[in-house]
């Protein structure tokens, strides 16, 4: 009997997981006989995914912080081009981490396997020479929104524009009154989440950061209270000692940051991901970041785009605050914030536009487009 299709897959961190289980189970309900190899986390495991090393070794932010583990990325990559070319997957799906996996894509095409990546990477906002690698590394590159597809198509690289899993996952119109009663809030309480990423340095970065903004803000708004999720145990455990004796009315949650956004009246958020995940839950928010300063000064002359949020880019205008780097600060978070807990009409108008453009069913469209590749639909 012939063997099952054979998909391999590579994530370096928590929101590649997701898409990658997500991924998978459109897979399976597309063509049952399937097995799965390659790195990802606890959701792609769950799916059936056999993991060669943990994800989290690849999980590294910043140009200069990568240094201090390229030797073991390095390492692993070369035994994973090995093991893979030696595994003959039907296809190769490389989800986000471009870094690691382009060069990983690059070597198994040559090998005669067939690749596709899932997430592009920033390339139309800086390091646009990056496409040239792009499209020698994929056979098929798959967006999750319609202004990259757009870019691939001008530099003739394959693409199929798939939306994005959780425009879809996400209701149109998040139930505050029921995320409030899970949460155990008030209903008339002035609530305002606390995202500062989901990773040790942009806790590190952001964390005191964003817990002396809430101090500034109580002093606009006297009733504010807080919650802020945590990623994990150990993030949980690093906000505990940010936190220290502060008197802030803050709840930490395990995780639940769904809950959090759709219980809240606004949102002060690391850039990233999860803006994405407050746009979706149509709730107003101020945008902040900070990397290490020798990190910016390099971005700073490599990134051309105008925008560094999600929430901006898709809106292709200024539809939310970004405060970065040196402009990040206590009181410049809290006061452009303060507004938006009296009116954040104007954006919450834009992220239903961006939201309904979005939903697409994501994980069947790239299950399509991957089964297409492998020749089976």
């Amino acid at each position: 009997m012939a063997r099952p299709l054979r998909i391999a897959l590579v994530a370096g961190e928590a929101s590649g997981d997701i898409l990658g289980a997500g991924l998978m189970q459109a897979l399976k309900r597309q063509h049952p006989q399937v097995e799965f190899i390659g790195i990802g986390g606890p959701r792609m495991e769950a799916e059936g995914l056999k993991s060669y090393f943990p994800m989290e070794r690849l999980a590294v932010m910043g140009l200069v912080e990568v240094l201090g583990r390229l030797l073991e990325l390095l390492a692993r990559r070369k035994r994973l081009i090995r093991t893979l070319i030696e595994a003959k997957p039907d296809v190769f799906i490389g989800i986000d981490a471009p870094d690691f996996n382009l060069t990983l894509e690059l070597k198994l095409r040559q090998a005669g396997i067939k690749t596709v990546h899932y997430v592009s990477p920033s390339v139309w906002a800086w390091r646009q020479k990056r496409v040239l690698k792009i499209r020698e590394a994929c056979d098929l590159m798959l967006t999750l929104f319609p202004f990259e597809a757009r870019f691939y198509l001008d530099h003739q690289v394959p693409v199929r524009f798939v939306g994005h899993p959780l425009a879809n996952t996400i209701p149109l119109q998040a139930d505050r009154q029921a995320a409030r009663e899970v949460l155990g809030l008030d209903d008339d309480a002035m609530v305002v989440a606390l995202l500062p990423g989901s990773r040790g340095g942009e806790v590190a970065r952001l964390g005191a950061l964003f817990l002396d903004a809430a101090e500034r803000l109580r002093a606009l708004r006297p009733g504010v209270r807080f919650v802020l999720p945590c990623a994990s145990r150990e993030r949980r455990q690093q906000l505990e000692e940010l936190l220290g004796n502060r008197d802030l009315p803050l709840l930490l949650l395990d995780g639940q940051s769904h809950e959090a956004l759709a219980a809240c009246d606004a949102v002060l958020i690391a850039s990233g991901t999860a803006t994405l995940e407050a746009l979706l839950y149509k709730r107003p928010m101020v945008v902040a970041y900070k990397v290490a300063p020798l990190t910016y000064r390099i971005l700073k002359r490599l990134v051309t785009s105008p925008y560094i949020s999600l929430p901006n880019l898709l809106a292709e205008r200024l539809l939310v605050p970004e405060l970065i780097q040196d402009a990040a600060t206590p009181d410049a978070l809290a006061q452009t914030l303060a507004p938006l807990l009296d009116d954040g009409a104007v954006q919450t108008e834009g992220f239903d536009v961006i939201h309904r453009a979005l939903r697409h069913d994501a994980s069947e469209q790239a299950a399509d487009a991957v089964l297409k590749l492998a020749g089976l639909a």
